[in-house]
């Protein structure tokens, strides 16, 4: 039921200008700050690891500016899930497509790491574009059939379950469909090896490099950033990777992550710091999450 009333509050407010709409949102981000004390510990706990240097006082401002930032994303996917393509090109500007461009005639890998505007960008590229995801069911059926429609509403994205493993996207790959790539979880173990992200080992995917050595595909990195106030949001293409991939997996993958960290010291906070990033550990290593 709760679920219902705020998917249906959603639907009310994306009717609002954008201006408003973000301000309601920030002002959301910090209720679910003060309620939601696991994830600011889950942040906190992130920020410590990544930036021991930074002072404290500063560490929590730093967490308070990520939650209304995602607040205000979590608001406006309103506008992703039931306003017009018109609109969604109005919200989000795309830059930078001459660099996928100039790699056309090659499969090519958008990497998408989680920033607060990942969905921002992901469904701007759908109104013009086909293209491939990997979908992650939720855990609420009325969410994830809401989330699952505003993906895919526009009919050019095809969504691959987690589940189904990396064969079905090597296919899409070779038949032209771009892949938009979410890099940057913590899955566990499985197909995962230990790099370090902010200096600390981290478990992460080694899909990239082994899609892009299984089919030839381009690298070309594709990063949404929040935008102050009504400004929306912009998708930026980067240039394709160079001598990608290069020396082996674990040479790929610590690539990956350290162009992650360079796009956080843009806008550190526009990361996705309430996920459990550092919840596997290595073997005997403690956990840091409590």
């Amino acid at each position: 039921m709760l679920a219902r009333i705020g998917l249906a509050a959603l639907w009310l407010l994306h009717f609002l200008p954008l201006p408003l709409l973000s301000l309601l949102g920030r002002a959301l981000g910090m209720l679910f700050y003060v309620l939601g004390a696991e994830r600011r510990r889950v942040a906190r706990t992130n920020l410590v690891l990544c930036f021991p240097a930074m002072p404290p006082r500063e560490r929590e401002r730093l967490v308070r500016r990520h939650f209304r930032a995602f607040g205000r994303a979590f608001v406006e996917h309103g506008i992703l899930w039931w306003s017009s393509a018109a609109r969604i090109r109005k919200l989000v500007r795309v830059e930078g497509l001459e660099h996928w461009q100039a790699v056309g005639d090659r499969p090519v890998i958008w990497l998408a790491p989680h920033f607060v505007g990942l969905d921002m960008g992901g469904v701007r590229l759908t109104c013009d574009y086909p293209l491939v995801s990997i979908y992650s069911r939720q855990k609420n059926p009325v969410f994830d059939a809401v989330l699952l429609h505003g993906r895919t509403r526009f009919g050019n994205a095809r969504l691959l379950s987690r589940q189904d493993g990396i064969r079905p996207v090597v296919k899409a790959l070779r038949e032209g469909l771009p892949f938009y790539y979410l890099p940057d979880m913590d899955y566990g173990p499985r197909d995962a090896i230990f790099v370090p992200f902010f200096g600390v080992p981290a478990a992460t995917i080694t899909a990239l490099s082994r899609l892009a050595r299984a089919t030839g595909a381009a690298v070309v990195p594709c990063v949404t950033r929040q935008l102050p106030g009504g400004e929306g949001y912009l998708l930026r293409f980067y240039p394709a990777w160079q001598d990608f991939p290069g020396e082996g997996v674990e040479h790929d993958t610590r690539r990956m992550n350290a162009f992650i960290e360079e796009r956080v010291l843009e806008m550190p906070e526009q990361y996705f710091w309430l996920h459990k990033r550092f919840k596997t550990r290595p073997p005997g290593e403690e956990r840091f999450y409590r």
